[in-house]
C-alpha cells in the first residue's frame, strides 16, 4: 500500500502533465450514456485532483484515501477562497475520508465510484484488489457504476526500459530509478529528491533538503480482474484502452474498466 510521506508537498508539482481532464471527460461520457449520480466515490483521491472538480461541478464527492498527508494538502486546496470575496460559491460538497480502499465505507451507498490514476496498481496482492472490488461493490447503490484504469503489464516493462527519469528545475528535482520483477509484473519505483529551502541560502547558493520514496506497482491480467469483477457480482460493460473506446492490445498503457452493479 501507498503512503506518501514528504512526497505529498511536492506531488502536484510533479503530476502537472497528468491528463485529468481526460479523466474526468472519459467519466462524464460513461454517465451520459449511463445515468448521472449525485454521490461520487473517488477512491484514492490523493491531492483531490479529480474530487475537487467533480465537486466544483455540483456531485456530492467523498474523497478517500489512505494517506493523511495526501489528503491534508487536499483539504488545504479545497479550503483555498475561490472567490473575489474570499468565500465558496461551488454548488458541491466534499468529504475527505482516510480509509483503506480494501475496506471503505460510508454512512449510506454512492452513486458511482472512480479509481483512476492507476491506484489499484499500489494493490500489490491478488487478495487486495479482490477485496478492493468486492468492497465497491458493496458501497454502491443497484445501477451506479465503478469505472477505474489500471498500468498494463507492458506500461511497467517500459518503465524499466526506459528508466532513469530525471528531473531539475531550480527548486525541485528529482532522480527515479526502477527495478522490475517479471515474474511478478511489480516494479518497484525508487525516488530520490532534493528540494529547495525556504529563506536557506549558504554562502550565497541555494540549500535543499533530500529525502527518498519508494513506491511499489504491480499489474495484473486484464482477464483476471474481469474474473474478479464478474464474481463480486458487477456487469462489465466496457474494457477499453488509453482514454479512447478502443479494445487494449499489447501496446496498450492504461486498461480502463466501466462496470455496473446491476439494478436491483
Amino acid at each position: 500500500m501507498r503512503t506518501y510521506r514528504q512526497f505529498a508537498a511536492v506531488y502536484d508539482r510533479l503530476m502537472e502533465e497528468m491528463p485529468y481532464s481526460e479523466w474526468m471527460s472519459f467519466a462524464r461520457r460513461c454517465w451520459d450514456k449511463y445515468g448521472v449520480p449525485k454521490t461520487v466515490v473517488d477512491l484514492g483521491c490523493g491531492t483531490g485532483n479529480m474530487t475537487i472538480p467533480l465537486a466544483r461541478s455540483g456531485f456530492s464527492v467523498f474523497g478517500i484515501d489512505i494517506s493523511s498527508e495526501m489528503l491534508s494538502v487536499a483539504r488545504s486546496k479545497w479550503d483555498e477562497p475561490v472567490t473575489r470575496g474570499g468565500y465558496r460559491d461551488e454548488p458541491g460538497t466534499i468529504r475527505w475520508l482516510q480509509q483503506d480502499m480494501r475496506d471503505w465505507e460510508l454512512p449510506h451507498s454512492a452513486d458511482a465510484v472512480i479509481s483512476f490514476c492507476d491506484c489499484l496498481n499500489y494493490l500489490t496482492e491478488p487478495q487486495d484488489v479482490t477485496a478492493t472490488i468486492r468492497q465497491t461493490y458493496q458501497g454502491l447503490t443497484p445501477g451506479g457504476l465503478f469505472m477505474f484504469d489500471v498500468h498494463s503489464p507492458r506500461q511497467l516493462e517500459s518503465y524499466a526500459e526506459e528508466q532513469p527519469f530525471v528531473y531539475d528545475e531550480k527548486d525541485v528535482a528529482y532522480l527515479w530509478t526502477c527495478d522490475y520483477d517479471p515474474g511478478r509484473m511489480e516494479i518497484e519505483h525508487s525516488l530520490t529528491f532534493f528540494i529547495q529551502e525556504e529563506s536557506a541560502s549558504h554562502n550565497g547558493g541555494a540549500l535543499y533538503s533530500r529525502f527518498e520514496e519508494s513506491h511499489v506497482q504491480r499489474a495484473y491480467d486484464p482477464d483476471w480482474i474481469k474474473d474478479q469483477l464478474k464474481e463480486a457480482g458487477f456487469e462489465l460493460l466496457h474494457l477499453v484502452a488509453d482514454f479512447t473506446w478502443d479494445q487494449p492490445n499489447e501496446e496498450s498503457e492504461r486498461i480502463f474498466f466501466v462496470c455496473r452493479k446491476p439494478a436491483e
